[in-house]
């Protein structure tokens, strides 16, 4: 049996049924008692692009959730904002007619202390004075839904390869930075459906383990029975554990972090000690975390039981 301490989940739309754009206090309450139970010691509730005054709501509603957290739940250890301030030509599943410039007085409008992650598109803050203000207020600055390829004021990108410039052999792209920026940290959806096998192995060969975050991207169908569900606006299928809209465009995960450390392990991707890594102690040491819980594993990389501390 192998000892770890909890995993860091940083980037999650919900699961369980769970939507983080529609949950009540009751029903976040719940997904972090789950989530603890699936290993994970803190996360970062996703807050998506909508209309501002939603995501505002959303805001002081996961705020008020993380003020009374019971210690033996996953804690709320901020919001990442994943939008609106992206590029329209990278929305992915996102709703196009919520996206917003970058523009600072916008963001003032949702600016909330919980906020620790901003996904947006630099290459369309034109003045530079949204990426000035939220580096001074130390948030994380994650280059997502993008066509840019200037890491200069980056912490990290979100779900690399996914909704962002791809691979190119001539020029620059927002995949080539990311891979060649040793600085950078990169988010990645290893659940072998957003990024194929082969292309993972050769990003870990390529980009220091240490500066790899696992990420689920998990939406409210992932362990749940549903086989639907409204999520940005549209309808979302479980297509055989796939997340798809009406179009087959791929969104979300169904596996949560744990599902995706067996994943890679079991497929030899990655050593389980460095899916651990990239899943537990980079995001433990990136956020100056600690966790609450040590996560016993099984032998064939499944959770025997999970002991808080």
């Amino acid at each position: 049996m192998k000892v770890t301490f909890g995993l860091v989940e940083q980037h999650i739309h919900g699961a369980f049924g769970i939507d983080f754009m529609n949950a009540t206090i009751e029903e976040m309450k719940t997904a972090s008692q789950l989530l603890a139970q699936s290993g994970v010691c803190a996360y970062f509730p996703t807050v998506m692009t909508d209309d501002i005054n939603l995501i505002k709501d959303r805001i002081a509603l996961i705020k008020e959730v993380q003020k009374n957290q019971p210690s033996n739940t996953a804690q709320i250890a901020g919001i990442h904002l994943e939008g609106p301030f992206i590029n329209p030509e990278k929305s992915g599943i996102h709703d196009k007619k919520y996206i917003l410039p970058l523009d600072l007085e916008l963001y003032k409008k949702i600016d909330d202390e919980i906020i620790k992650i901003v996904t947006l598109a630099p290459e369309l803050d034109k003045t530079g004075e949204l990426i000035n203000y939220l580096k001074a207020k130390n948030i994380k600055l994650s280059l997502g839904h993008s066509l840019g390829s200037d890491l200069k004021n980056m912490s990290q990108v979100t779900h690399l390869y996914n909704a962002m410039g791809s691979f190119v052999t001539r020029g620059n792209s927002s995949v080539i930075s990311a891979l060649c920026d040793d600085g950078v940290y990169v988010e990645i959806i290893a659940d072998s459906m957003h990024v194929s096998d082969d292309v993972l192995k050769i990003t870990f060969k390529q980009k220091d383990i240490e500066k790899v975050l696992l990420i689920s991207d998990a939406l409210p169908l992932a362990h749940s029975d549903k086989k639907e569900h409204i999520f940005a606006g549209q309808k979302i299928y479980n297509c055989e554990n796939k997340l798809v809209n009406a179009d087959g465009t791929i969104a979300g995960s169904s596996m949560l972090l744990c599902d995706i450390v067996k994943n890679l392990a079991d497929k030899e991707i990655l050593t389980f000690d460095n899916a651990i890594i990239a899943s537990s102690t980079n995001q433990l040491k990136y956020h100056q975390l600690n966790s609450n819980i040590i996560v016993h594993w099984n032998n064939d990389n499944t959770i025997n039981k999970v002991e808080f501390i």
